[in-house]
This record gives structure tokens, C-alpha cells and sequence, in this order.
């Protein structure tokens, strides 16, 4: 019995030995990361930063100079077209006016003088032609009654030119007048005040601006800027979603309304301008807020999908000798398998090939069963930041695609669990 069970203790730890030492030999087991090859939406779009500025803007300045004299709208009030805003002091451009109908008087009467004169010297020449027919007087009497008249003919026109010149003068004065009083051109509410009871306002080279009148807040216009490299996706008519600091946890929506072609050049980056235009019925959207905003260039509802990261994977020759695969299957089994169609030749189950195929770029991913991988090359369409989608290729919905693959370190794999405090430095190993 002894003896027996001697024998059994040998045996038992020679087994135990050469189990401890495969173990202790063995590979380690590579770690693969998988995704499902599944159904989902895709969404691409384009971040920027805009201004909101109101639709319709209107600045209304004065075409005179003067003092204001009076005041009747402010910050935010609500105006209508043709209501007074302002009134200028008009004592100055009154004078003015009596001062001009004054020369249209004194002109008038120049011309009444003048008239007189021309009547007087038509008549001096008509006895003057009349007494030469006679020969009682000599030629050059009727001509100076010839040269009179032409003369005074010629005084009246300058005359009469000189009262329309008076005359318009005057109306002048008169428009001016009426400019003194500064009335709202269009409908809508009051956003900026520039003057006060009291200031004077020269418009001298150019008219300065007394108010700005925003149309209608209820509809605003974002104003973006658009990257240069961001703007080949954008397009009229796209969806448009958009935040603002003073509402971070609301979100507006807008529509792209035109791209204007003129760059912005600043610090050699150039952007364009794309005007977008936003609903604004509560009132929340105040012009000069500053919006990050989302532009949605792509949208695909409810297609097949694989993870971007699926696509940028590539095993190397150590991973497929893992698996005991060769390392030239992959080239072999893509060379052998059509494009857009299964293991049996049919076309892959739930991405029928469509006829802009041919238009999307080609791609591969490499799917994992729990014992092998395997290359797939698929058809790729819309992309976003985490998925693209699947026009065609040798997958199947709910495929497990591989993401990452990664092979343990034996030595690290084998080495014991350090009980050293894992907040303390690591204490250098002694050889």
C-alpha cells in the first residue's frame, strides 16, 4: 500500500509539474474587441460660431444739423412707420427761409425792372425804324435802339434764371425744415438710441445716425462662419441647430438661407459667410448674441452601420498566427469574394446596392466569430463622428466586426499581483 501510494505521489507530481509548465509556457489568448454590425441613423454636420443680427435693420439718421429739441422714443419702444422720433430745433433753418424768400422777392422785382426796361427799349426801336424808313435819322441810332433791346431781352433771361435759382433755394429751406422733424421710416421697435435732449448733430460730410430699428425679432438671421474646408457639404435649405450662452439648456433651429460668396481673410484662415435664417417667437433671440451652432449636411434614417473604428483596423501577421490563420488569407479571401455580395453570391441582407455605389468609396472590416477573423470589404456612404454607413458588402446584420485586437504581454501575464500600495511610486526592481 505504501508502496502504491508512492508511486501515485510521483505520478501525481510529475502531472502537476508538466501542467504548471505548459501554463506557465503557454501563449496568451489575444483580447478582441467586437461591435455589432447593426441598424442605426447617421448624422454629419458642421460646427461654427455666428452672430444673430435682425432681419431688417434700419438706421435712421438726419439729413440737418441741429440741436434736439425733443425726444419721442427710447430703448425698446415699439415705433410705427411715420411716427415722430425726434424734433430738431428749426429756429436756424427758419431764418434761413425768410432770408431766401426775401431773394426770391428781390429777384422778382429785378425781373419786373427788367421788363419795364425791355418794353421801353422795343418801343424806342420800333420809332427808331420807323424815322430811319424816313431818312430823318442815321443808320447807327437804330442800331443803338436795336443793341438796347437785344440787351434788356437778354437781362430778363438772367433775371428770371436768377428768381427760379431764388426759388429753389428757398425750397430747400423748406425741406429742411421738414427734415427737422425725424419720423420712422418702417414698422418695428427701437434697439439703439445714439442722442439726447439737448445734443447738437452736425451733418456735415456724412448723416449721423439717431436710431436703430429692427423690422420684426420674431424672425432673426444668424450670420456663421463657415471654414473653408466645411463649406463644400453646405447647401440652401439644410437644417440648422444652434445654442446661445444666455439659454444653454434650449435649442434653436434655423435653415440655411444663402452662402455668400465674399471671403473673410484673418490670420491666413479664410471663412465665407452663410446667412441662416431662425424662428424667434418667444422673443428669446437678442441681436448680437453669439451661437455655436450645428449644420446638418447628411442624414441617413435607419441604415446599416459599422463603427469608424472598425474600418481603420488592420491585424497584423502576429494576430492572424494567433488564430492560426496564414498571413496571406486575408489578400486571398478578398481577391475571392465579389464586392456587395455574400458567401453565396447573394447581395448582403438588409444593404441593397444602390445605384450611386459606384460613387461611394470602397473600405474593409474584418468581422470575428470567437475563433476566427476574417476580412469583409464593404461599400461605405455617409459618415459621421462615431458610425458609416454600409451601401454594400459582405456582411450581414448583427455580424460582430472586430474595433481592436490586442495581444496580452506573456511575461506581465504570468508576473504575480504587486501588493504594493497602487498610490505609491513603484520601488525599483533589484537584479
Amino acid at each position: 500500500m505504501k508502496k502504491a501510494a508512492f508511486v501515485l505521489l510521483i505520478v501525481g507530481t510529475v502531472t502537476g509539474g508538466f501542467y504548471f509548465y505548459r501554463v506557465r509556457t503557454a501563449a496568451p489568448e489575444p483580447v478582441v474587441t467586437t461591435q455589432p454590425f447593426s441598424r442605426g441613423d447617421i448624422v454629419d454636420a458642421v460646427s461654427a460660431t455666428g452672430t444673430l443680427e435682425a432681419v431688417e435693420t434700419v438706421e435712421v439718421g438726419t439729413q440737418v444739423s441741429g440741436v434736439v429739441r425733443e425726444l419721442n422714443a427710447d430703448f425698446n419702444s415699439i415705433v410705427r412707420k411715420g411716427q415722430v422720433l425726434a424734433r430738431l430745433d428749426p429756429s436756424v433753418i427758419q431764418a434761413d427761409i425768410e432770408r431766401n424768400r426775401a431773394n426770391v422777392a428781390g429777384a422778382e422785382a429785378d425781373v419786373e425792372q427788367i421788363q419795364v426796361a425791355l418794353t421801353d427799349a422795343t418801343t424806342k426801336l420800333a420809332r427808331a425804324q420807323e424815322l430811319f424808313n424816313r431818312q430823318l435819322v442815321p443808320a447807327n441810332e437804330l442800331d443803338a435802339a436795336r443793341i438796347a433791346k437785344n440787351t434788356s431781352e437778354a437781362q430778363l433771361k438772367s433775371g428770371r434764371a436768377q428768381v427760379t435759382q431764388a426759388r429753389a433755394t428757398l425750397a430747400q429751406s423748406e425741406v429742411n425744415l421738414q427734415k427737422t422733424v425725424i419720423m420712422s421710416p418702417i414698422n418695428g421697435i427701437v434697439i439703439s438710441r445714439a442722442v439726447d435732449v439737448g445734443q447738437t448733430v452736425a451733418a456735415s460730410l456724412q448723416a449721423p445716425t439717431l436710431f436703430t430699428i429692427a423690422a420684426d425679432l420674431t424672425h432673426m438671421q444668424l450670420k456663421a462662419s463657415i471654414d473653408e474646408s466645411d463649406l463644400g457639404g453646405i447647401r440652401e435649405g439644410q437644417t440648422v441647430t444652434f445654442r446661445v450662452d444666455a439659454y444653454p439648456t434650449d435649442t434653436f433651429t434655423g435653415t440655411v438661407r444663402q452662402i455668400r460668396l465674399n471671403p473673410v481673410i484673418e490670420s491666413n484662415v479664410v471663412t465665407y459667410a452663410a446667412m441662416i435664417a431662425a424662428a424667434n417667437p418667444e422673443l428669446k433671440l437678442k441681436p448680437g448674441m453669439t451661437a455655436s451652432l450645428t449644420i446638418e449636411t447628411a442624414r441617413r434614417d435607419g441604415v446599416l452601420r459599422v463603427p469608424n473604428v472598425a474600418l481603420r483596423y488592420k491585424p497584423n501577421a502576429a494576430m492572424l498566427a494567433a488564430f492560426s490563420q496564414p498571413a496571406d488569407e486575408a489578400a486571398r479571401q478578398k481577391a475571392g469574394q465579389p464586392v456587395g455580395t455574400s458567401g453565396d453570391g447573394k447581395a448582403v441582407s438588409g444593404a441593397p446596392a444602390r445605384a450611386e455605389a459606384d460613387k461611394s468609396a470602397r473600405g474593409q472590416v474584418w468581422t470575428f466569430d470567437g475563433e476566427r477573423m476574417a476580412p469583409a470589404p464593404v461599400t461605405v456612404g455617409v459618415a459621421d463622428i462615431a458610425f458609416t454607413e454600409v451601401v454594400a458588402g459582405d456582411l450581414h446584420e448583427g455580424d460582430r466586426v472586430v474595433t481592436q485586437a490586442v495581444m496580452p504581454d506573456a511575461a506581465a501575464a504570468n508576473r504575480p499581483a504587486s501588493t504594493s500600495n497602487p498610490l505609491m511610486g513603484q520601488m525599483p526592481r533589484r537584479f
